[in-house]
């Protein structure tokens, strides 16, 4: 069977291939197979293949041939990042913004001037890309040098991305020439006082990962058989929220994975809360829990719950707990399995979703209380959007997700009653996130069809 597009999605636990057709014309989604991601036996183009027999099983053809090959990977911890800036509360944490923003998976980050034990920090990661920024435009100059001169002293071969003072740029690219990291040079994150601007670097971190996509074994064979783009499958999922919120307004999507659970809002905030806000927050904000998963990190939703309130929701003993832990799959088969995850996607769902949110904060001084705010303002979405196998599979998804709201004790700024939930039904979101990069028209038709809105 010929088919227009075929979009792979390499994640940590199982790789999924989604087919398309009429994607000029009327767009239909045809089909999805799975496979389980072979990262282990040394090359993912096993597990994708094993997707493709899958998807042909499913929709009952022998072989399929396509157009159009684009894919998104989170295969072997996706995009590694380290992050060095000025002030943490400001050019530190405005690259942060950016770099989740775009799908990175940040393992390091330092504010001020680099030490030893920070540099050995940086070689131990072996991060895919490095980032630097610090001081606002035509401000504090040296930090930003002195770290460019230590990590370009480095050379690790690595592409670095310099997001800082402007006045900087020139004396970059001379302390970068000649060593074997590729530079690339972008627009200051923080470029005034409580500004963010982190839209230029975020775009860049997601082609610096399209051209160097060597994050797990395989990977460049999956490279010579992609048509068209690669993205951080994080990445594609913020992308895909911001194409739609073009279309529907104020959003939030939760994807619960086997790894991390990612929350990704893209709205604006409110007024009564911007009168109050210690500090500036992005428009389109990612935040990833490396421990809140429902297969990898299990075992540590588990810990944060506790036993007792586990079997007193499973309505389990001991022994048959230790033995549902013991024997946890990637994929549920039996009622109780299912069960276990949705109670697992519950815990991971809240809490990812209260750490994504910011709150009021009541201080003290000589003329009597003041309240304050911190964090994103999650009050003006108007819709909850459910993806990731957790959230789109099991048959307690709308549940889980309701219990968000009803979870705010008074001081969390999190959406309200009214914020409408839609379900990601065809599990294609991060695939419409890539397929969006080139036809945006047709990612935004196929989306609102997965969501039942069409």
């Amino acid at each position: 069977m010929k088919i227009n597009l075929l979009v792979a999605e390499i994640g940590s636990t199982t790789t999924v291939v989604n087919a398309f057709n009429g994607i000029e014309t009327n767009p239909v989604f045809l089909g999805q197979g799975q496979g389980a991601t072979s990262v282990l036996q040394g090359d993912v183009t096993i597990g994708l293949n094993e997707a493709i027999d899958d998807l042909c099983s499913n929709m009952k053809v022998d072989k399929i041939e396509y157009d159009e090959l684009i894919a998104t990977s989170s295969a072997a911890g996706g995009l590694r990042m380290t992050v060095h800036g000025l002030v943490y509360d400001m050019t530190v944490r405005a690259a942060k913004e950016a770099a989740l923003g775009a799908g990175a998976n940040i393992k390091y980050i330092t504010a001020g001037k680099l030490r030893k034990s920070d540099l050995r920090k940086i070689k131990e990661t072996k991060p895919n890309i490095i980032l630097i920024a610090g001081g606002v435009d035509y401000g504090e100059r040296d930090t930003a040098l002195n770290n460019a001169e230590l990590i370009a002293e480095l050379n690790l071969g690595i592409p670095v991305i310099y997001a800082g003072n402007v006045e900087n740029q020139e004396d970059i690219r001379d302390i970068f020439e000649g060593t074997e990291n590729e530079l690339y040079i972008v627009e200051n994150v923080y470029p005034k006082i409580d500004e963010l601007n982190i839209e230029p670097t975020r775009k860049v971190i997601q082609s610096v990962f399209e051209k160097h996509i060597v994050h797990a074994p395989g990977m460049e064979k999956i490279r010579d058989m992609v048509t068209g783009n690669i993205m951080p499958t994080p990445g594609a999922v913020m992308e895909a929220s911001q194409v739609l919120y073009d279309e529907i307004g104020d959003l939030m999507t939760i994807d619960v994975g086997g790894a991390t659970t990612d929350v990704h809002s893209v709205t604006e905030d409110s007024e009564e809360i911007a009168r109050i806000m210690l500090s500036p927050e992005p428009f389109a904000k990612r935040t990833v829990e490396g421990d809140l998963g429902v297969f990898v990190n299990m075992k540590n939703i588990v810990e944060m719950v506790g036993e007792d309130k586990l079997m007193s929701e499973l309505d389990l003993d001991e022994p048959a707990l230790d033995n549902l832990i013991q024997h946890h799959k990637p994929i549920p088969l039996s009622d109780l399995e299912k069960r276990f995850v949705e109670v697992l996607a519950e815990h991971a769902t809240i809490t990812a979703v209260k750490r994504h949110a910011g709150r009021l904060k009541a201080l003290y001084g000589p003329s009597g209380k003041k309240t304050i705010a911190e964090g994103k303002d999650l009050t003006g979405v108007r819709y909850i959007i459910g993806t990731g196998g957790a959230l789109t599979r099991l048959s307690a998804r709308n549940e889980i997700i309701e219990k968000i709201t009803v979870s705010n004790m008074g001081t969390d700024l999190l959406p309200n009653k009214e914020a409408e939930i839609l379900i990601d039904n065809h599990y294609i979101m991060a695939s419409l996130g890539v397929m969006s990069k080139k036809y945006p028209k047709t990612a935004l038709d196929l989306m609102m069809k997965s969501f039942g809105l069409r």
